[in-house]
């Protein structure tokens, strides 16, 4: 399955709705600090729903454990400023999609280590600043699930 990694997510009901897509889809989602909000938000409690304990979820103080926790799979780093679409991606099992916080993506920095191959964009009207984090979760994680052909899905 997929790995959905949050980088330093800030918004509790954004994490909260990836936890149910996690948990209805079988992907882990990774969420790598520091952590804008405490795990035990009532906010992100509530957009969870009861499904956290459906879903493998994992923290990490950075991404550099998060890489060598889980044998340095291949990371896709979503961004507005990538010029690959996701749809263009092959996905393998166990990679792993890259989101950064919700205010303002993820450091150029660390796009650059990834590589433009593994910097991948969401087709949006021009002028457009970015979608819903959840929402942008859910696009590419479901066009993997797709390419895998929904593994233990029905």
């Amino acid at each position: 399955m997929p790995r959905i990694v949050l980088f330093q997510p800030e918004i509790p009901p954004n994490t909260g709705n990836i936890i149910r897509l996690c948990a209805n889809t079988g992907c882990s989602l990774h969420l790598v600090g520091p952590l804008g909000f405490d795990l035990d938000d009532r906010k992100m409690r509530r957009a969870g729903l009861d499904y956290r304990e459906y879903a493998q979820v994992q923290l990490y103080p950075d991404l550099a454990t998060f890489m060598e926790q889980n044998g340095r799979p291949r990371v896709f780093g979503a961004t507005t400023r990538a010029s690959r679409c996701y749809s263009q991606v092959n996905y393998r099992e166990g990679d792993a999609i890259l989101f950064g916080p919700e205010t303002r993506g993820l450091p150029t920095e660390l796009l650059d280590s990834l590589g433009e191959e593994f910097s991948i964009r969401i087709p949006m009207l021009p002028n457009s600043r970015s979608l819903n984090l959840s929402n942008a979760a859910a696009v590419v994680a479901y066009e993997a699930l797709r390419q895998l052909g929904f593994p233990g899905m029905r």
